[in-house]
């Protein structure tokens, strides 16, 4: 909800990334077997909104030191990451994630991953904009 709202934010998409499957299922990624973290993809316009102020948003929303959980959901698919195949992006991300760390802002050490890939599969239907349901 919090990217959706966002100047410059064209659209969002809940899904499934980071898996061994082709159109995982909700129940198959909580099954915790098909590797897949839960994400949001975020379209937008670098001329409104840029990749950084994004990543802002991305360590202000949730707890990027967490493994393999936040809050109270606890698994694999709610690991921290970050999916991208866009060289400047992966370039700005990887610098992100030192500066934070050197910076101290959080206790522990990031955990977010890096995959330097895109392959999206979209959320079932009732997922999307669940908040607004």
């Amino acid at each position: 909800m919090v990217f959706h709202s966002t100047d410059g934010v064209l659209n969002t998409k809940v899904g499934y990334a980071g898996g061994t499957t082709d159109n995982p299922s909700y129940s198959e990624v909580c099954s915790g077997q098909t590797g897949h973290a839960e994400v949001v993809k975020v379209e937008f316009d670098p001329n409104i909104i840029d990749f950084s102020k994004l990543l802002d948003i991305f360590w202000d929303i949730h707890d990027p030191t967490q493994i393999n959980r936040q809050g109270v959901d606890i698994g694999t698919q709610y690991r921290s990451c970050i999916f991208t195949d866009y060289e400047p992006y992966i370039e700005i991300t990887k610098n992100a994630i030192k500066i934070i760390d050197r910076s101290k802002r959080f206790d522990r050490p990031i955990s977010t991953i890096l995959y330097e890939s895109m392959i999206f599969f979209e959320a079932e239907n009732y997922h999307q904009k669940y908040l607004f349901k």
